[in-house]
């Protein structure tokens, strides 16, 4: 594990200098630039307050670095309520940014009304079509369209056809 190219990128995230780090962890600026180029080893109570400092702590710092970024459909989960049927896409997405969701709704089946909230959210209608209700307009979305708004308003999918509706949805941030 390189330490020190950890320790640059957490204090570039933290939009510091190597000059801002030292002052806040009682250090030079010289110690911090050869923690940086691993040309020094931090004792773990230095590195220890060199990560409080940046917001991290030991053991975020020394996890596994690996970061899941394909998910199969074991790892997806869903709900249903009264014919609409959510599959969370990206487990843990309530930690992100952006929570990707399947929706699928049975013929006249409804989201159910999302009251006003801060974000922005997409969809892409996979089959079937919909009727998508964003405050007191009403739009209908057909297979292969996509829609897009702010979330200030309140909104609702309802299935208008016939069909099985199936609809990719993107909330951010997470919603659902």
């Amino acid at each position: 594990m390189e330490i020190g190219v950890k320790i640059r990128e957490l204090r570039l995230k933290n939009q510091l200098t190597q000059e801002e780090l030292a002052d806040r962890c009682d250090l030079t600026k010289g110690y911090i630039s050869q923690l940086e180029n691993d040309a020094n080893s931090p004792s773990i109570t230095t590195l220890k307050d060199i990560l409080d400092c940046l917001g991290c702590s030991l053991t975020d710092f020394f996890a596994d670095e690996t970061e899941a970024v394909v998910f199969t459909e074991e790892d997806t989960f869903e709900k249903e309520t009264d014919g609409c049927f959510i599959r969370w896409l990206v487990p843990s997405s309530l930690k992100n940014s952006m929570e990707p969701i399947l929706m699928t709704l049975k013929p006249g089946k409804s989201s159910g009304r999302d009251l006003p909230h801060d974000g922005e959210e997409y969809g892409f209608v996979l089959s079937g079509e919909i009727k998508l209700t964003l405050g007191k307009s009403v739009h209908t979305v057909g297979e292969g369209a996509s829609f897009y708004f702010r979330s200030g308003k309140a909104h609702s999918i309802e299935n208008c056809g016939k069909s099985v509706a199936r609809v990719i949805w993107i909330s951010c941030p997470p919603n659902f």
